[in-house]
C-alpha cells in the first residue's frame, strides 16, 4: 500500500511537471507576438489615457524602453496564452475532482476571471484617464511635467492589477457565505471593519495618492454590498 501511494505521488509530480512545462512553452510561444505588439499597445494606452499636457514622455536610461517593451510583452503574452494556461491547469486538476466539484470549480474560476478582467477594464476606461487628467491639471507655463515612460507604465500596471484583485471581493464573500465560513449577519455587523480593511488594501495596492485610493475603495465597497445582498438571498436570510 505504501509503495502504491508513493507511486501515485510521483505520478502526480510528473503530471504537474508536464503541466508546468506546457504552460511555460505556451507562454514562450506567445511572448514574441506580445513583444511585437507592445509598442502599439503602449501607443494606444497613452492616446487613450494621457492628456496632451503630459506628452511627450521621456526615458532616463539607455535600455529603459527595451525593458518596458519586455515587461509589456510579457503581460500581453500572458493574456494571449491565458486560454491555453487555463486549459492546462484545468486538465491537471480534472482527474482528481468529482463531477459536482468540477462544475463548481469551473463556475468559480470563470467568475474569478470575469471579475478580474472587469476590474482591469473598469480601471482602464475610467480610473486611469481620470487620474492622469487630474495630474495634467497642475501643468502651467512655468510648471512643465516631465514623466518617465517606465513610471507611467508601472503605475498603470499596478492600478490594473489592483483593480482586478480587489474586484475579487464579491467572489470571496459569496464563497464564505456559500460554505458557511461566515454568516450574513456577522458580515453585516462587521461592515465598519470591512470598510476599514478595504481602505487599507486600497492604500497598499495603489500609488500614494488619495484619488486612486478612493477610486479603488469606492467600487470595491459597492461590490461588497452587492455581494452581501446576493449572499443573504443564497443563504435565505
Amino acid at each position: 500500500m505504501a509503495e502504491l501511494t508513493e507511486n501515485t505521488f510521483f505520478e502526480h509530480l510528473e503530471a504537474l511537471r508536464w503541466c508546468l512545462l506546457r504552460c511555460l512553452i505556451g507562454f514562450a510561444v506567445a511572448f514574441l507576438p506580445g513583444y511585437l505588439l507592445a509598442p502599439r499597445a503602449l501607443s494606444l494606452l497613452f492616446e487613450f489615457c494621457l492628456q496632451p499636457e503630459l506628452l511627450p514622455l521621456s526615458y532616463f536610461s539607455p535600455l529603459e524602453v527595451f525593458i518596458v517593451y519586455l515587461k509589456l510583452g510579457g503581460i500581453l503574452a500572458f493574456f494571449l496564452s491565458y486560454p491555453w494556461l487555463a486549459w492546462q491547469v484545468w486538465s491537471f486538476l480534472l482527474p482528481a475532482l468529482y463531477p459536482s466539484e468540477r462544475r463548481n470549480l469551473k463556475l468559480w474560476l470563470s467568475l474569478a476571471t470575469l471579475l478580474f478582467f472587469a476590474g482591469s477594464v473598469f480601471c482602464l476606461v475610467t480610473v486611469l484617464p481620470l487620474l492622469l487628467k487630474f495630474a495634467a491639471g497642475f501643468a502651467a507655463e512655468d510648471l512643465r511635467p516631465v514623466l518617465g515612460l517606465a513610471n507611467v507604465l508601472n503605475m498603470s500596471g499596478i492600478l490594473l492589477f489592483s483593480f482586478g484583485m480587489m474586484f475579487q471581493v464579491p467572489l470571496a464573500v459569496l464563497l464564505a457565505v456559500r460554505f458557511r465560513l461566515l454568516s450574513c449577519e456577522s458580515l453585516k455587523r462587521s461592515r465598519p471593519y470591512v470598510i476599514i480593511g478595504i481602505l487599507i488594501l486600497a492604500a497598499v495596492l495603489t500609488p500614494p495618492d488619495v484619488i486612486s485610493q478612493l477610486l479603488l475603495a469606492l467600487p470595491t465597497w459597492l461590490l461588497f454590498e452587492l455581494s452581501l445582498i446576493i449572499g443573504c438571498r443564497v443563504q435565505g436570510t
